[in-house]
């Protein structure tokens, strides 16, 4: 189950991650700060138009 003879990190000698050095990170970086940002303009729309409401 376990990739290695022991299952602790004394065995682990390098990075493990797969995407170093690829386009993976920024591209997974650039998707969320978008997601973020679109999260963050809708909820200000939806927050200006309930505050319009009582601004009448």
């Amino acid at each position: 189950m376990f990739p290695y003879d022991k299952a602790t990190w004394e065995v682990v000698d390098g990075a493990m991650f797969m995407g170093w050095g690829g386009v993976l990170p920024g591209l997974a970086t650039l998707i969320a700060a978008g997601i973020c940002v679109a999260v963050l303009v809708i909820g200000q729309r939806s927050e200006s138009a309930k505050a319009r409401a009582f601004d009448k």
